[in-house]
């Protein structure tokens, strides 16, 4: 079991959109576990005192306190009242969280799905009963010299030490590099790949961290530099917080254009079978260029390059980075991008049969949940029909 501290550091973690899969995994499961409530309602009330007025924008709280049951919910609602010295505060935190206590069922089942139709029960077919499990922490790492380490499998610690590199798996699970600079070769090129169902973070040489999503791969060198720039290679989708380095800018290449940066934080969706390829700035500059186009990219805004010609959107940042957070999160969406998403992470295969669907989507899902779970959801729309075949799932209208 968690020490106290050791749970009011995850629970903040969490709040802050920053544990890994495992650690995310692990917090949910002391959560929904059914002892010691006392303990679990003081780190509560500490960890939300601290948080204040954050957790309305913060789903991640909802999502946690959703799995505290009924009457733990209200002991809490209780509480400020037997506390004079933190009554005003916690008051206040405590009834606004009660006015969203409706949304709170929503979230504590992990997954809601929605178009402009109304539902009624009777409309709801459930999904044939078969369970494919979601995706899990994973990738492997390709060496200069050939080699393949499995990340899902290895211990923790260093796990590799090549051309002045040594190469660490961390307590949390995730790769990162120290660099001998005198000892280094430029030309020891590495990649880290997932694998459907797989989604890993590294942290580089100089600091910068990326998140890789599913069937994704980054490639660079051991020393991350090539002629005074810091250069990866991106196939797939990945989240970048690249660290501040004015005398190297950074360079994210995918198959279709050229990402520049000096410090910021992004999103680049970049797979093959997609026809558009999507860059999400949070925050920061960044300049891309394609087939000798450029365009700047502030915060909020997304560059959708398709035919070699790029289109700037304002958008919900928070849309496009929901995976690394893990959830899917669609709005208006067709049923072939949900499908996409379906197939990278359960690892599976989508055959359509008949018309597709025209409807448009919007909703959540926990990218913990199983494949029928989601399925269901989506199914109780009434605009789509699926049977799962080992691991093929069969989609109608």
């Amino acid at each position: 079991m968690e020490s106290s501290d050791q749970l009011r550091i995850l629970f903040n973690k969490y709040l802050q959109n920053l544990c890994s899969l495992e650690e995310t995994q692990r917090l949910m499961d002391y959560f929904e576990q059914d002892e010691d409530k006392d303990r679990l309602k003081d780190l509560i009330i500490d960890v939300l005192e601290i948080q204040d007025e954050r957790y309305e924008t913060n789903p991640a709280i909802a999502e946690v306190l959703a799995k505290v049951d009924r009457d733990l919910f209200i002991q809490i609602q209780e509480t400020p009242s037997t506390i004079p010295d933190r009554k005003n505060k916690t008051l206040k935190l405590w009834f606004k969280i009660a006015t969203v206590a409706a949304s709170l069922v929503l979230i504590s089942i992990g997954i809601y799905f929605f178009n402009h139709r109304s539902v009624t029960p009777s409309a709801i077919v459930k999904v044939e009963e078969q369970e494919i499990n979601p995706g899990d922490f994973g990738a492997t790492l390709t060496m200069a010299n050939g080699k393949k380490i499995s990340l899902a499998s290895v211990s923790k610690g260093e796990i590799a030490r090549e051309s002045g590199i040594v190469i660490t798996k961390t307590d949390d699970g995730r790769l990162m590099y120290q660099i001998d600079e005198k000892l280094s070769d430029p030309n020891a090129i590495n990649t880290l790949s997932t694998a459907r169902g797989e989604t890993y973070q590294v942290t580089l040489p100089d600091g910068s961290r990326v998140y890789l999503n599913a069937a994704s791969s980054l490639t660079y060198s051991a020393s991350l530099l090539q002629n005074g720039k810091r250069v990866v290679k991106l196939i797939g989708e990945g989240y970048f917080e690249v660290a501040k380095d004015k005398r190297h800018p950074f360079i994210v290449k995918t198959n279709k254009q050229e990402i520049e940066v000096l410090g910021t934080h992004f999103n680049i969706s970049s797979y093959t079978d997609d026809e558009v390829e999507k860059t999400t700035l949070l925050e920061g500059s960044v300049k891309l260029s394609a087939l000798g186009n450029s365009k700047l990219l502030k915060p909020g805004q997304q560059a959708k390059l398709s035919g070699g010609k790029i289109a700037i959107v304002e958008t919900d940042a928070d849309l496009a980075v929901a995976w690394k957070n893990n959830e899917f999160v669609v709005e208006s969406e067709h049923i072939e991008a949900i499908m996409k998403m379906i197939e990278r992470w359960y690892n599976v295969e989508v055959i359509y049969i008949g018309e597709k669907t025209k409807e448009r989507f919007s909703g959540k899902v926990s990218r913990f949940d199983n494949l029928s779970k989601v399925l269901e959801i989506v199914e109780s729309t009434g605009e789509a029909h699926f049977d799962i075949k080992g691991r093929t799932v069969y989609v109608s209208k």
